[in-house]
């Protein structure tokens, strides 16, 4: 389900079809605005783009907060889709590793809404508690898909498959401004993934 089809309130009414379509748009432009002008931009600033009164806005989502907290759960639902669409896609190695590139590429900004909403006192593990279990769902299928096809070590799962692609996040930060060594760095992590560096009682196990 993406969030552009769950009212803001699971308790409330559905919302007929046109206040479902300017919820959408609100995220939409919310997002975007957030995106290119941090989380600092104002509500009427997000009214403005998307052509509505400011009345519009606080009556989908009471507060900025909410607002921002809506657009990361967002994300993070397109995120999971976008890991299930994978999973379709041929070779498992590079559906893990796409996935992986996506978590990557994203974690800037995601980042960024999440200290928002942090700095601001709400609870994010809570608030993206259901998305978060369905990122984590799509990420233990494509690790093992990856496994079963024998192109990613053996010894490695979900846990410290996590604590990684957060650690690569921060490293990557850390390398902010230097795009080769960045390149390098995120193949240093992917090789270090391979089967091939896997323990040495997996070292030239056959794969079923």
């Amino acid at each position: 389900m993406t969030t552009d089809q769950t009212p803001p309130d699971a308790g409330a009414k559905p919302l007929r079809a046109d206040a479902r379509r300017n919820r959408a748009r609100l995220l939409e432009v919310a997002e975007a605005v957030f995106t290119e002008r941090g989380t600092g931009a104002s509500t009427e600033e997000i009214a403005r783009e998307a052509k509505v009164g400011i009345a519009t806005v606080f009556r989908h989502f009471a507060t900025k907060e909410a607002l921002l907290e809506a657009v990361l759960v967002r994300r993070l639902q397109r995120l999971a889709d976008e890991g299930q669409r994978l999973m379709a896609e041929p070779g498992p190695a590079y559906a893990l590793f796409a996935f992986f590139d996506l978590v990557l590429d994203q974690s800037p900004v995601k980042n960024a809404f999440a200290a928002a909403l942090a700095d601001a006192g709400v609870d994010v593990r809570a608030a993206t508690s259901e998305a978060g279990r369905a990122l984590r769902e799509v990420l233990a299928a494509l690790l093992d898909g990856a496994q079963q096809a024998g192109v990613v070590r053996r010894d490695l799962e979900v846990p410290e498959l996590t604590a990684i692609l957060v650690g690569t996040c921060r490293m990557l930060e850390h390398l902010d401004g230097h795009p080769e060594a960045a390149k390098r760095a995120r193949a240093v992590v992917r090789d270090g993934l391979g089967a091939c560096a896997g323990s040495p009682g997996e070292q030239g196990r056959p794969h079923s």
